[in-house]
């Protein structure tokens, strides 16, 4: 893919599987086992990000929230373009077409796990991080049926 960096173990798309197979000790076979390998990869950027800003940088919850997922909206796009739907672009159209419609989503799913970390750790009273690994596991299921329906559709 254009824009997809080079180095010495070759493609970003590349290395991943090799983390996966590594990680997971199988091939990324099927679609399912590598959404959830990406889901697991963006998850791990969302929250050491989250983890970074609000005990590190001490932002509050609801910034250190939304800076991580914005972090791992850009993230899991390549992931899901490149490794889990294997899909290429035809035209620069096309691929900003796609890629709108996958920041959308994500900023629509983003809205719904900030809400839920919220709930979680402002009106239940659960631990920050606690709060946010209930909200992702939510998202995840959600973000999945709209990539898969919706963003990253076979015609």
């Amino acid at each position: 893919m254009p824009g997809c960096r080079r180095g010495r173990g070759g493609t970003v798309a590349e290395l991943m599987r090799k983390l996966a197979k590594f990680l997971f000790g199988k091939d990324l076979g099927s679609e399912t086992i590598r959404y959830l390998a990406a889901g697991a990869f963006t998850t791990v950027v969302n929250f050491g990000v989250f983890t970074l800003m609000y005990y590190v940088v001490k932002l509050s919850v609801t910034v250190s929230n939304v800076i991580s997922i914005s972090v791992a909206i850009v993230f899991a796009y390549a992931a899901n373009k490149l490794v889990v739907f294997r899909k290429r672009s035809g035209s620069f159209a096309e691929l900003a077409l796609e890629f709108g419609k996958f920041v959308g989503s994500r900023l629509f799913t983003m809205a719904l796990e900030v809400g839920a970390v919220e709930l979680f750790y402002g009106a239940l009273g659960l631990d920050a991080r606690l709060g946010k690994i209930s909200a992702q596991a939510i998202v995840v299921v959600v973000n999945y049926l709209i990539s898969k329906l919706i963003v990253f559709r076979k015609r």
